[in-house]
């Protein structure tokens, strides 16, 4: 199995806690060219009532929440939920100081412990890539959502990222961040078909963004979180004196970002 579905690799090491997550979201933090940050502009997709009960599927840390804690309406019900305990217990602790009752619960999109047409809104935030049986997830979140129910989807489209990916190709063919082709995975390119078999209203939103990265070890810290980081031990070093010699080159490495979210409404 690649190991971008493979539930026992995500759990034991690559979400076993958040290092790894940080790592990424770093990169994206320090040299991202939008002002207009991801988890805003999630949130500000979300076009729901006053009173909603929500559940997200593969919550992470929380960051979602954490950075729009004085937008949420306060009659949104929120279960956030992830299927590894780790980053579970990470997301709490972010959110434990922030005066709302959020509940957690450590949840496989595959088979949601909830009853029929329990929520309003379901999220997956860049999480559909790493389910193995994504038709029994649709599945699921069709049957836990209400009538007019709105299910929000995050991804990445082929050329995310595609600079970087190029540069470590350069540096060491067998590294492969993904850990597998990704052609038939959940991307921007393929998601509307996916979901169609499900829910007959689709649309897309993309958002605008990339990276103009200046220091090296932050983008070896992206790497080395990633699948390629068994293809690349005790070449780190290495791998840094390559990036800053790219660096000097060119003063920066463009990186493309190529993102969006779905929105789906259930009807009735």
């Amino acid at each position: 199995m690649p190991k971008i579905s493979d539930q026992e690799y995500l759990l034991s090491e690559q979400y076993q806690d958040e290092s790894n997550l940080n790592a990424r979201i770093q990169l994206h933090d320090r040299f991202s060219t939008s002002k207009y940050g991801w988890f805003p502009w999630v949130f500000d997709q979300l076009h729901l009532p006053p009173e909603s009960r929500i559940l997200e599927l593969g919550c992470g840390t929380g960051r979602l929440w954490r950075e729009n804690l004085n937008h949420i309406p306060g009659g949104w019900d929120i279960t956030l939920s992830d299927l590894s305990s780790g980053m579970l217990q990470e997301a709490r602790r972010n959110l434990r100081d922030s005066q709302r009752p959020f509940e957690f619960a450590v949840i496989d999109a595959q088979a949601i412990p909830f009853e029929d047409e329990t929520f309003d809104a379901v999220m997956a935030n860049h999480v559909l890539y790493h389910v193995p049986d994504r038709k029994k997830a649709f599945s699921e979140i069709r049957r836990v959502l209400r009538p007019d129910g709105r299910f929000y989807a995050s991804t990445v489209g082929r050329a995310h990222l595609r600079e970087l990916y190029e540069l470590l190709h350069r540096f060491d063919p067998n590294a492969d961040p993904w850990g597998a082709q990704v052609s038939e995975s959940f991307l921007l390119e393929n998601g509307l078909d996916q979901l169609s078999e499900w829910f007959s209203r689709v649309t897309l939103h993309r958002y605008e963004d990339a990276l103009v990265i200046t220091e090296a070890r932050p983008l070896v810290a992206y790497v080395l979180s990633s699948a390629a980081k068994s293809i690349l031990a005790g070449k780190e070093l290495r791998l840094i004196k390559f990036v800053e010699q790219e660096l000097a080159l060119h003063n920066a490495i463009y990186v493309t970002k190529d993102s969006g979210l779905f929105e789906v409404l259930r009807e009735a």
